[in-house]
């Protein structure tokens, strides 16, 4: 099986810095592109596309197709146009080319890059950038990483991250253009000292290097949504969890067999290093319906 071949080759360094380069040259590309005409569509389901998120994926296909041949990949905006790959081998690439699209639209910084590798339904590679604030988050072989960077995109830093355990005090991320009746009753049902709007996959990235506790996330999210960033988090000691308590998986209808989306999330909560016993107190209701996603 080519994804499980590559899975050996995933740990070697050219292989793990020449996904890095990507990731951060498809994340300048579209930073570049913020300040010119977006040229905003929308999708059959009603989510904003620009022109970033179509160039940001042709860009980082094609690199895929150089450093992992024949490995397959389930692309968001590919997967918008019908084009699936074979992943009967449960060893795939998940690529969401901007996240925060409506944060991007918006003006707003809050936007990210995500490529991650997931082998038997776990995703164990992940980046993500966060091009306007220099920042990139990396996650390989249970090591999770924050890399500073550059104006011309060159690393400067690497400084390990591990995420907190819940202390006094519960910082809770919620989403910034899809927080509804849902989770604030959640949030208002559970300890949660305070609340912070972070947009994109940036939510999991915060709790991987301790800035904050916890996500929880009852509407709807795509796998490449967040695919990445809980490759991050769990690197650095955190978990994602669905109603269940048990991890998130990946894969074709992993999480929800009966859902027309083939590549949707159940709804789950992020956490930082907390014990079952903790998780155990922030439960999700088991009727919750999926809303819309970011």
């Amino acid at each position: 099986m080519i994804g499980r071949r590559f899975l050996h080759q995933l740990y070697a360094q050219a292989t793990i810095e020449a996904l890095e380069r990507v990731a951060i040259d498809a994340g300048s590309l579209i930073r570049r592109l913020h300040t010119g005409d977006l040229a905003v569509a929308r999708k059959a389901d009603g989510s904003p596309v620009t022109a970033a998120d179509k160039a940001a994926e042709r860009m980082i296909l094609q690199a895929l197709a150089t450093i992992a041949p024949g490995v397959p990949v389930v692309a968001e905006e590919s997967v918008a146009d019908g084009l699936i790959g074979d992943i009967s081998a449960e060893d795939f690439f998940l690529v969401d080319p901007l996240d925060g699209t409506r944060e991007y639209v918006g003006g707003r910084t809050d936007y990210t890059v995500n490529i991650a590798f997931v082998a038997a339904g776990v995703p164990v590679f992940g980046i993500v950038v966060a091009p306007e604030h220099d920042t990139a988050y990396t996650a390989i072989a249970g090591a999770a990483q924050r890399l500073t960077l550059g104006p011309d995109g060159a690393i400067t830093r690497r400084d390990d991250i591990r995420a907190r355990k819940p202390g006094a005090d519960i910082l809770a991320l919620v989403s910034v253009s899809h927080l509804d009746g849902r989770t604030v009753d959640f949030l208002d049902q559970h300890r949660v000292t305070s609340r912070m709007k972070v947009g994109s996959s940036l939510k999991f990235c915060r709790i991987a290097s301790g800035e904050a506790d916890l996500y929880p996330r009852l509407g709807r999210t795509m796998q490449w949504d967040t695919a990445a960033g809980d490759a991050v988090l769990r690197a650095a000691g955190g978990m994602t969890c669905g109603r269940d308590g048990a991890p998130l998986r990946y894969g074709q209808s992993a999480s929800l067999p009966s859902s027309p989306d083939l590549f949707a999330n159940a709804p789950f909560i992020a956490f930082g290093t907390w014990t079952e016993e903790q998780r155990d107190g922030y439960v999700l209701p088991a009727d919750e319906t999926e809303g819309r996603r970011e």
